[in-house]
């Protein structure tokens, strides 16, 4: 459900919990809002409240999802590599399949007709059917074994050979196809084969992401397939305190998840180097420059060595992430899974009231009432703005309704906290700006 419109509050109280008084909504310095006034935190039945938070984005931030972002990077310099004095590094691992290899044109284009694929390029490796077909060493199978997968998805058939191939890579498929595992697994392989990390190496694997709940969840499906091969990860994000992702960087790790921001003011600060990058990884890309983060991955990019393996994954194909590819990537091939638009899931079935401002809350708990009699239900009522997702959850708590809000104003620890207890039903509604849009579907999914 999508609601808008709405006014500040000052305080609430629900059946379930208590809910803190509504914060001040000043202009900071550089940001798009902000101020002094304190953002009231959840009191709960469950673990007590939280109180007023400083302000909505701070002295120098704003809107974006980034710190200080109208000047960051400003003290990185664009670098200059002499790729004859780059040591040398092996990026194609991809050994086809005599399963594969043997499959016929029309085979090959009959599978991808039927998972509705089409590719772009020169030399592009066949798509594999099964797990076994892929090339992956035994244990990475072993992994993938362990998590009960029947097949691969239709991205990952065509985006493995690809990936493994050492080729800049570009994947477009919908939210949810099974993106992350596309470039995860090669991306295992690839660490596997380089020298170890030295004292004060940066990471071998960088991966941008938009937003903090996708690179958190990017960072566990890192961590459940690099277990067995001891591969050290860490996830950079503003929002919370620096120190622990500071003291990660700081041991060595080979694989670095990160919001543009946050990295960027690792780099700056000295914590971190991207000096050993050699495969780089551009995950929803169209959503990142959506959220104006281009200056910050151009001067990501930037500092990272030129022959590096690029891949960059979308959920759609617009203008913007195409001049980005055409930047950064070198020889690309891509695939595409169904159409290059942004179109609304098959999987959902959809129905669209169009209505009157002053109706759209009585259809909201109606709508709420009548799903709310299966006790097993989630609902998750997406707004256009922080203010109208703190309006709406007020409303739903004054009447007794187990809401909570998330959205980027929130701390991170309570934003954590507002995933779990949706995920595990202690409050089955969740009211969201488009913080929660990307890859949340997976970050939310729950065992079996």
């Amino acid at each position: 459900m999508t609601y808008d419109g709405g006014s500040t509050y000052s305080s609430g109280g629900g059946r379930y919990n208590s809910y803190g008084n509504g914060g001040g909504y000043g202009g900071g310095r550089n940001g798009g809002s902000g101020g002094r006034g304190g953002s009231g935190g959840y009191g709960s039945g469950y673990r007590g409240g939280n109180g007023g938070g400083r302000g909505f984005g701070g002295r120098d931030s704003g809107y974006g999802g980034g710190d200080r972002m109208s000047n960051l990077g400003d003290n990185l310099q664009k670098q200059e590599f002499d790729l004859d004095s780059l040591p040398k590094f092996e990026k194609n691992f991809y050994q086809e399949n005599e399963v594969v290899a043997n499959r016929s044109d029309e085979e090959v284009a009959a599978f991808r007709k039927q998972q509705n694929m089409t590719v772009y390029g020169t030399n592009i490796p066949k798509p594999v059917e099964t797990f076994e077909e892929a090339g992956f060493p035994p244990y990475v199978l072993k992994e993938i074994q362990q998590q009960g997968f029947p097949n691969p998805t239709a991205i990952q058939s065509q985006g493995w050979p690809m990936a493994l191939s050492g080729r800049d890579v570009i994947g477009i498929a919908s939210t949810g196809s099974g993106k992350t595992l596309s470039y995860c697994l090669p991306a295992i392989v690839h660490i596997n084969a380089q020298p170890l990390l030295s004292p004060g190496d940066g990471p071998i694997v960088l991966v941008l992401a938009p937003t903090r709940e996708l690179a958190v969840q990017i960072q566990q499906e890192c961590s459940k397939f690099g277990r067995s091969s001891r591969i050290r990860n860490t996830c950079v994000y503003g929002g919370v305190p620096r120190g622990q992702q500071i003291r990660d960087l700081a041991r060595g790790v080979e694989i670095c998840i990160a919001t543009p921001g946050r990295l960027i003011d690792m780099i700056e600060s000295g914590k971190t180097n991207l000096r050993r990058v050699t495969y780089l990884v551009l995950d929803e890309a169209d959503r990142m420059l959506d959220m104006g983060f281009e200056p910050q991955i151009r001067k990501i990019v930037d500092q990272i060595r030129p022959d590096r393996q690029t891949l960059m994954w979308s959920a759609t194909w617009p203008k913007e992430v195409q001049r980005l590819a055409h930047d950064y990537l070198k020889d690309y091939i891509q695939v595409n899974i169904g159409s290059l638009e942004l179109s609304a899931s098959h999987n959902i079935k959809q129905i669209v009231e169009v209505v009157s401002e002053y109706e759209k809350r009585d259809k909201m708990v109606k709508f709420l009432t009548d799903a709310m009699e299966d006790k097993n239900s989630k609902i998750l009522i997406f707004t256009g703005t922080k203010r109208v997702a703190d309006d709406i959850t007020k409303y739903l708590r004054q009447e007794g309704w187990p809401a909570l809000a998330i959205h980027g104003d929130k701390q991170q620890s309570e934003r954590d906290w507002v995933l779990n207890e949706f995920k595990t039903g202690r409050s089955p509604i969740m009211v969201a700006t488009d913080v929660a849009s990307r890859g949340i579907g997976t970050y939310l999914k729950c065992p079996g």
